[in-house]
């Protein structure tokens, strides 16, 4: 399973199905054939492990499946892997977790019914927290949200004049640039959209896109000029013309996007953290003092230290941690930041002729 297990980080961090891995072990114990899911429309796990075993010229009657994640139940763009480890002869299936997504789950009772000797939860936690933030958006039906920003050690994240490159050292803007290659989209208010004209793709050293891009978007009911950079075609662009950031996910949910980083404005992340939406912060501090300008959030409804919004350091070793000149810090909300979530304002019927062109794009396809 630990093989397995790593085989599934092998994956994509971003698109619309988890990360899995697959062992295949014959009678005696041996490894046959190994597979991982490489992307959204990609053979799964089980069926890669499946189809290199063939290729060698093997088959699986009588072996054992070591699988991350419970085999699914769902036929898109591929069939369901429970069946065709059944169509295989597959013996017995040891599963570390199970499928979270009512729409794929029930592997291990269909694989029980037909015969087959099914072992769920080994090493569960760890395959769990592989794919933390897609069970989370599967299971609240909305992206998982990082709020990034970066800020001097009082706050600000920009002057009094409004200037703000650079706040944080070179090598922290790179890294800006790993955390947003690790989401689906990137999403700012259409209030920093038009005051710092951000491109918002992903960037090597030569200041070149670099990767697959995410999906920008910016959330507001201001127009964008026809020259800004988000327009520029480098990057697929979705304009969603409502501040409220229910409809905002609701939207983004619709498209498959499970991991979305926002990066402003202060008034646009105030809105999310009221609202109870951000899973994760991650800040970039820079050992600087201004004593004045923006504040790197808005009002937070906060009357009272009571009524703080408590973090905790995020698990593992890189919560805390130096980025060149700067500290990044990485931290989760102890609980929910603001009411019950009300029924969200729907976008914009009728979208600017803009927003449809950007919008007739190929849709991801749902795979699992």
């Amino acid at each position: 399973m630990r093989r397995a297990l790593r085989l599934a980080a092998r994956g994509p961090l971003t698109g619309p199905n988890p990360r899995v891995g697959c062992v295949l072990l014959d009678a005696a114990g041996r490894t046959v054939a190994e597979g991982f899911h490489r992307g959204a429309g990609t053979a799964h796990a089980e069926a890669a492990a499946l189809a290199q075993l063939a290729a060698r010229g093997g088959h699986a009657a009588g072996c054992t499946a070591v699988v991350t994640l419970e085999p699914c139940t769902h036929t898109g763009r591929t069939g369901p892997c429970a069946q065709a480890l059944l169509a295989a002869g597959v013996r017995r299936v040891v599963v570390a977790a199970t499928d979270p997504n009512p729409a794929a789950a029930g592997g291990a009772a269909l694989l029980r019914a037909a015969g087959v000797d099914v072992e769920v939860g080994v090493l569960a936690a760890q395959a769990e927290a592989l794919n933390e933030r897609w069970a989370a958006a599967v299971g609240r039906a909305r992206p998982w949200v990082t709020w990034k920003f970066a800020a001097t050690l009082d706050g600000r994240s920009a002057a009094a004049d409004g200037s703000s490159r650079w706040i944080t050292s070179a090598p922290a803007r790179a890294d800006v640039h790993r955390l947003r290659a690790g989401h689906d989209a990137v999403l700012v208010g259409t209030g920093t959209a038009l005051a710092d004209d951000p491109a918002l793709t992903v960037r090597g050293p030569d200041d070149a896109e670099d990767g697959p891009q995410p999906l920008r978007v910016v959330a507001g009911l201001r127009e964008l000029p026809a020259g800004a950079r988000l327009r520029d075609g480098r990057a697929e662009l979705l304009h969603v013309r409502t501040r409220d950031p229910h409809a905002v996910l609701a939207a983004l949910h619709a498209r498959e996007v499970r991991t979305v980083l926002l990066e402003g404005g202060p008034a646009l992340a105030a809105s999310f953290a009221r609202a109870g939406l951000v899973d994760e912060v991650v800040a970039y501090l820079a050992p600087a003092l201004l004593g004045a300008g923006p504040a790197a959030v808005a009002d937070l409804g906060v009357t009272g230290i009571t009524g703080a919004l408590r973090l905790d350091l995020a698990p593992g070793e890189h919560a805390l941690a130096r980025v060149g000149g700067d500290v990044r810090v990485t931290a989760r909300p102890r609980g929910p930041s603001g009411p019950p979530p009300e029924q969200p304002e729907q976008p914009h019927p009728q979208p600017h002729p803009q927003q449809a062109r950007t919008e007739e794009v190929a849709r991801v396809h749902r795979d699992r």
